[in-house]
């Protein structure tokens, strides 16, 4: 008797592979792909107008020095004084520096004022960048400290980067900083979180790598409903600063823009809450 042998299944060689992609799905990521290294670029090659808000010359009639920096001529805000004290001031991203002088005179009636106007802010000449605004504060500074060698360096805002750098290397009699962040490169990605913004920044204000070198008695001064720079930002560079020598004081009810208004403000800058 002769058994049936059982057939075996033709094997297809490709029931095992992926189906093909369309070709739909290739184009549309192909454009997304372009679209996004597109909008880094254009993120890249617009950051400094995210950053920077230049502020034209003011029409009061405050006294200015000028100093003559790289071929560029950059603008001081001043209230003089007799003595050696002095406090310099670096100021907001959109600030008009002169009108913090009567602000800063209530603070340090005995002081002479110097508040530096960022190239491209009220006649100074050129354009803004972290290395300019750093390079033109350590002028500054070394031209002020000539004649008075009590400095107060006080940084608001995006000034508060400048006057953390300038502090750590410099002596400054003490620092104040009013609304500070510790890090422009870290805000920027919180507020940009679908691109490398940490690789596409090219001034970041890293305010936490210089705080630990810094000597002088330190005040931060913060917000608490601080709308632009979140108050953990604040606190963040606190943590890097010694403790031995910086304070914290939140002002309550106040804004990023509102902290000025506040009664708490000037005794603050002055050291006397």
């Amino acid at each position: 008797m002769r058994l049936r042998q059982r057939e075996q299944p033709i094997r297809n060689e490709n029931a095992s592979a992926e189906p093909p992609v369309p070709r739909a799905i290739l184009i549309i990521a192909a454009v997304a792909a372009i679209t996004y290294v597109a909008l880094c670029v254009a993120l890249f090659l617009a950051q400094r107008s995210f950053i920077y808000y230049p502020q034209p010359k003011s029409s009061d009639d405050s006294p200015t020095l000028t100093l003559n920096l790289d071929g560029e001529r950059v603008q001081v805000s001043t209230r003089l004084e007799p003595g050696a004290n002095a406090v310099i001031y670096f100021g907001g991203n959109a600030e008009d520096v002169s009108h913090s002088l009567p602000t800063l005179a209530a603070a340090f009636p005995e002081r002479s004022l110097y508040a530096l106007n960022y190239r491209g802010y009220g006649g100074s000449t050129g354009k803004p960048s972290e290395a300019a605004l750093i390079a033109d504060a350590l002028a500054l500074f070394d031209h002020v400290h000539a004649d008075h060698p009590r400095i107060v360096v006080i940084g608001r805002s995006l000034g508060s980067g400048v006057a953390v750098h300038i502090a750590s290397v410099r002596p400054a009699e003490s620092l104040v900083l009013v609304t500070p962040y510790d890090s422009l490169a870290e805000l920027a990605a919180g507020q940009f979180r679908l691109f490398p913004v940490r690789w596409l920044l090219l001034d970041k204000f890293e305010s936490w790598r210089y705080a630990p070198k810094i000597t002088a008695p330190t005040r931060l001064i913060a917000a608490q409903d601080d709308e632009v720079i979140p108050l953990a930002s604040t606190q963040s560079l606190f943590e890097h600063f010694p403790k031995i020598s910086a304070t914290l004081t939140v002002v309550p009810g106040v804004g990023h823009n509102s902290i000025s208004e506040s009664p708490e403000y000037i005794p603050l800058l002055r050291g006397t809450p």
